[in-house]
């Protein structure tokens, strides 16, 4: 630990940083942007996948080690607030940062799923997440578990149930199961989202829970 930096010093960087009940628009807007970002280099550039499982565990890694020596360090944790303040939360002061489980759970579902699977349950974490929130912070009038409430899944599922239609329509426009296929994906997405009121952050569930419940559900709808 940093002796020439004291709490009150810490504090006073960390005063404007944003808290989950807050709306935080800087965050949800990196959230989609880079997500977005990913996702067209992904289809543009033509690269394996195999290549992006390898660079997101990089940068998982590299996220970890990084917010393990930002916490060790009171001194580099009070230079990662004060440029990078915007993006941070209040709570990530003391915790890992969101980022390491971003990348884990985008490495994850494309390491273990199919393909469009995989990238379904990527636009669900760049999208649905943020709005979820979004919503819930301005009309999350009704909580059903801690920081989660009806407003808040009700837009995640509606973003989640949009996506896999749209998606879906894709690679089987004349598919019959379509619109059953996309109720059940969105309710999986609303679903997986909900599980970060249980201490497991929804970057990582998000990518990985709905990646595996909508590989359970394509062996019935055959949508992919």
């Amino acid at each position: 630990m940093d002796n020439n930096m004291t709490y009150s010093d810490m504090n006073n960087v960390e005063k404007n940083v944003a808290k989950r009940s807050d709306l935080h628009l800087m965050r949800k807007f990196w959230h989609m942007g880079t997500g977005s970002l990913a996702l067209f280099l992904f289809y543009s550039t033509g690269l394996d996948k195999s290549y992006w499982v390898t660079l997101a565990f990089v940068v998982a890694v590299g996220g970890l080690i990084f917010d393990l020596f930002r916490l060790k360090s009171q001194r580099v944790n009070k230079l990662a607030f004060k440029f990078g303040g915007l993006f941070y939360r209040e709570s990530e002061k003391s915790n890992i940062s969101g980022l390491p489980f971003y990348a884990l759970g985008v490495a994850l579902s494309l390491l273990f799923y199919k393909q469009e699977i995989a990238i379904l349950s990527i636009f669900f974490l760049v999208f649905s997440d943020p709005l979820s929130s979004l919503i819930g912070v301005l009309y999350g009038s009704e909580k059903i578990l801690p920081n989660k409430s009806l407003q808040g899944s009700a837009a995640g599922f509606c973003t989640c149930y949009i996506i896999s239609l749209f998606y879906g329509m894709y690679y089987s426009p004349s598919n019959p199961n379509l619109l059953g296929f996309a109720l059940i994906a969105g309710l999986i997405g609303s679903i997986s989202e909900l599980l970060s009121a249980f201490n497991v952050d929804d970057n990582l569930t998000i990518p990985v829970v709905s990646g595996l419940g909508i590989t359970i559900i394509n062996l019935h709808f055959q949508i992919f």
